[in-house]
């Protein structure tokens, strides 16, 4: 008697007399999700238009960047070594927004709530991706024109720099943004402890 046929042997004599599964064999997810009610739409709808509302953030014409310039902006009293400092990965990300290949509506709805978010969190240093075109009316370059412009209309930034090679180079914005009230309360509260 041969080892394989041995084996075919030992296996029947081990499985015996199982039945294969029946082919409807699934498992119950439970019922199939239904589409959202009228109620809930309605709900939705009037959310996104109060966060509209909100958005001061203005989509009329802007200035097309040309598509191979870095962007920098820094606000009045914010030092060059800071923003040298930011430009060259010196501060670690603490949030991420990625644009790329987002109707530029949609960017814009994203990256209001995702400043303000982060402002509330006390966070500091921020990256939005949003890739960049090689033409300067490819849609990626139009979208990081608006990204420029739109940072720059935030009182919570106080710089921004196009990202290091590294980080995703042209198509890729560092942002600064201010320390909020809870934060300098913070700092000068541990400053104090330090002093004695």
């Amino acid at each position: 008697m041969s080892q394989s046929l041995r084996d075919e042997m030992d296996f029947r004599a081990l499985v015996g007399d199982v039945k294969p599964l029946p082919k409807r064999n699934r498992a119950d997810t439970g019922p199939q999700r239904q589409r959202p009610s009228e109620a809930q739409l309605a709900r939705r709808e009037s959310a996104e238009e109060r966060l509209d509302e909100r958005n001061f953030l203005s989509d009329d014409f802007v200035d097309l960047l040309p598509p191979f310039d870095p962007i920098e902006f820094r606000r009045e009293g914010i030092q060059q070594g800071v923003v040298d400092k930011l430009k060259h990965g010196g501060y670690s990300v603490q949030a991420q927004l990625h644009l790329l290949r987002r109707p530029l509506a949609e960017c814009r709805r994203m990256l209001f709530p995702f400043i303000q978010e982060a402002y509330a969190h006390d966070l500091r240093s921020v990256m939005v991706v949003h890739g960049r075109g090689r033409e300067v009316d490819s849609p990626a370059n139009v979208l990081r024109s608006y990204i420029a412009k739109w940072l720059a209309q935030f009182d919570e930034v106080q710089a921004y720099v196009s990202a290091q090679p590294s980080e995703g180079g042209l198509g890729a914005t560092w942002i600064m943004l201010r320390k909020s009230d809870r934060a300098k309360a913070n700092n000068r509260e541990r400053q104090q402890k330090r002093r004695g």
